[in-house]
């Protein structure tokens, strides 16, 4: 067993609360599910490790695909590299001051790519000593980065770019927004529009484009064509959240990652309980709050991971306290204190952002592995 001494044995009643809690068996499904959807698609599958961050993980998304990979920081790229990964691509624009760092992965083996959505820094990428590749990014309807798929800087940054320029990424984050799967199908569609179109423009001006890139759990997991796409890069479908399950990414019983916790108050006059998870554990993202079913800050299970606490949620947190909630009284008649639960997200990603490691389990309490992951920037 991968992080324990030879033959010692830990259960989830042996961790010190709260810890991260890993799923196996639900992230292989997860996993198999996504590379199986985009080989119907016949697109690669180049997944974002954002969510993630962990080599262990990264290996098992990899198996059986091109192996290239995703990133936002460098930092990831970094500790991804040292682990053997030699094709990154980082997705979030990079300032020119992180050029020479950046460079310092291509010396060392590293096929790097970089986005850019600005004559600036495409001018720092082209002039820049290193082999850097860059995607020019696409604004498919999120409004954060990126480029309207008419504008005319697609044209002059590919230029600027010359033989650095290797294709056109997009993320359709607005896909978040949507309720119904109806709506997620309409902005992969528009997705897939915005780069498909922006390739042809580049083609058309006489320029290579290569990599045509999208992105998103949601619209990778209902998106009806990818036609002109080359690969994906979704990354919340590895652990999915409630939030996930919410907007139909995903059922409840996908969701992979938890956060195990200890009750250390109980107010049973008041339907509420006190858990030693709170803010910096479980993170502030309340985005169930604009789906149907409002999660507050995590859904509460029992320790297998099974929904018999019935409608119970961290209504409220603070930097070290959770207050659970739960309007069935009779449901917290085996709520003591010590009793360990287990914590569902919102958002997998922050959630999984405040710890240095995974704890593994195959279905059951167990701990099988420790996995390390990267944080920092």
């Amino acid at each position: 067993m991968d992080g324990w001494p030879a033959g010692e044995v830990k259960t989830l009643h042996d961790l010190q609360t709260p810890s991260l809690i890993l799923d196996r068996v639900k992230l292989n499904r997860n996993l198999k599910r996504m590379s199986s959807t985009m080989r119907g698609h016949g697109v690669a599958l180049r997944p974002h490790l954002k969510t993630a961050k962990s080599s262990d993980v990264a290996r098992l998304a990899t198996e059986g695909e091109a192996g290239g990979i995703t990133v936002s920081t460098l930092a990831e790229a970094e500790y991804f590299a040292s682990r053997g990964f030699r094709d990154i691509l980082v997705a979030a624009a990079l300032p020119p001051g992180k050029l020479d760092r950046a460079s310092a992965l291509i010396a060392n083996g590293v096929a790097l790519t970089v986005v850019t959505d600005h004559p600036d820094g495409a001018a720092a990428i082209a002039s820049h000593h290193a082999a850097l590749r860059a995607l020019i990014e696409i604004d498919s309807g999120d409004r954060r980065a990126g480029l309207d798929p008419s504008s005319p800087l697609i044209i002059e940054i590919g230029r600027i770019l010359g033989h650095k320029l290797a294709g056109v990424m997009t993320h359709a984050g607005h896909s978040y927004s949507c309720r119904n799967v109806q709506c997620i199908k309409e902005v992969a569609e528009a997705e897939r529009i915005a780069v498909a179109t922006s390739s042809e423009r580049l083609r058309d001006a006489g320029m290579e484009c290569a990599v045509v890139s999208v992105g998103s759990t949601p619209t990778m997991t209902h998106a009806e064509r990818l036609d002109g796409v080359t690969e994906a890069r979704p990354g919340v479908y590895m652990f999915h959240d409630l939030f996930q399950a919410e907007i139909d990414s995903c059922s409840r019983d996908d969701i992979a990652v938890t956060v195990l916790t200890s009750v250390i108050g109980v107010k049973p006059e008041e339907g509420r309980f006190l858990v030693d998870s709170g803010a910096l554990a479980l993170s502030k993202d309340r985005s169930t709050q604009a789906t149907v079913h409002d999660r507050g800050f995590g859904e509460v299970w029992d320790i297998d991971g099974g929904r018999t606490l019935g409608d119970c949620f961290i209504e409220r947190v603070f930097q070290e306290h959770g207050v659970a909630v739960n309007s069935g009284a009779a449901a917290l008649g085996g709520i003591r204190i010590g009793t360990r639960l287990r914590i569902g997200p919102n958002h997998a990603c922050l959630t999984a952002a405040a710890y240095d490691r995974y704890y593994v389990v195959d279905g059951g309490l167990e701990v099988v592995a420790e996995w390390d992951r990267v944080n920092g920037w």
